[in-house]
């Protein structure tokens, strides 16, 4: 018996029989929802830093006076709450504005697809600190490895994973810009303490070195940043790569560290350094070191005019 030929005659389906165009249009544009404020929650260590700065404050005159133009993304979550993906700071910017709820997409992903999903709608801002990009790098990668499953054996390093594209940090580098080095870079900084840490992201500290530091136990790393705010300076990537060397060695001290941060380094202009442990109890003890300079100048200023009403009131007596 013949094979009866199938005939496609492209009709209509219901939905296109009862429904408009316009409709059938909008059916394909994304939802957008205003959801309050109170149930919706950050993302779980999310490394992007909210601050309420000038730009905080330009953002919330701007949704007081326009809303929120670029609709936050919203995961929703097993409880009925949300989760952030991106619009932190949107979020931020509506409570201080005094607006109870965050125009947002809701989406539905998976705890990875979620992590890069955040990752990458974040990186696209145009300042990103050393801090945001290791913590999100790190995040990222490890959601990447994750998905792609265990590594073989083979794999040398443990950033490498089973991925069509090759190593996990060559197609992080490749989808950033970065070289799988520099990748590797930012994440050893996630093994900074956060007072160090947050030297890189004011530049106080290169990523180079910051990254030789990053090998040192958390104990040493402390030594290291009382010599820092100490002597007031931060360490060359040469000595940075003294004291690895020594750690290696398993000689790495405190009194080591404190050897090699009072090595004179090229170009290093001539300081006064106040060791003398009586100055040292003068100072308020909640005053932060970067403040110190700025407080010895006032008290140099006042005793300066105390000086000067002393030879007046000499010549006064006279």
């Amino acid at each position: 018996m013949a094979k009866k030929e199938e005939i496609n005659l492209n009709l209509p389906s219901v939905d296109d029989l009862f429904t408009t165009q316009r409709e059938r249009d909008e059916a394909n544009l994304k939802k957008i929802y205003d959801v309050p404020l109170e149930e919706i929650d950050d993302f779980p260590n999310h490394p992007y830093k909210v601050k309420d700065d000038e730009d905080m404050m330009n953002l919330v005159e701007s949704i007081r006076q326009y809303g929120v133009i670029t609709p936050a993304t919203l995961r929703s979550k097993e409880d009925g709450r949300y989760e952030i993906l991106s619009g932190h700071r949107r979020k931020r910017a509506c409570e201080l504005a005094g607006i109870k709820t965050l125009r947002a997409e809701i989406v539905e992903m998976s705890r990875d697809e979620a992590i890069i999903f955040m990752v990458d709608s974040n990186l696209q801002r145009t300042t990103i600190l050393p801090s945001e990009k290791a913590f999100s790098y790190k995040m990222r990668l490890e959601a990447m490895k994750r998905q792609a499953g265990r590594p073989v054996k083979e794999n040398a390093s443990p950033m490498a994973t089973n991925l069509s594209k090759g190593r996990a940090d060559v197609a992080l580098g490749n989808l950033m810009g970065e070289s799988k080095d520099q990748i590797r870079r930012y994440i050893r900084l996630t093994e900074l303490i956060p007072e160090i840490l947050s030297f890189v992201d004011e530049g106080k500290i290169a990523l180079r070195p910051a990254v030789e530091i990053s090998y040192f136990p958390k104990d040493l790393q402390g030594c290291l940043l009382e010599n820092m705010e100490l002597e007031q300076c931060s360490p060359s990537h040469a000595q940075t790569l003294k004291m690895k060397r020594m750690f290696e060695e398993g000689k790495l001290t405190a009194e080591v560290i404190e050897s090699i941060m009072q090595e004179e380094k090229p170009n290093q202009k001539e300081k006064m350094v106040l060791r003398d442990k009586r100055v040292q109890n003068l100072f308020p003890k909640d005053l932060p070191y970067s403040k110190r300079e700025e407080y010895i100048i006032k008290a140099m200023e006042h005793y300066a005019k105390f000086r000067e009403r002393q030879r007046k009131e000499k010549s006064y007596e006279r």
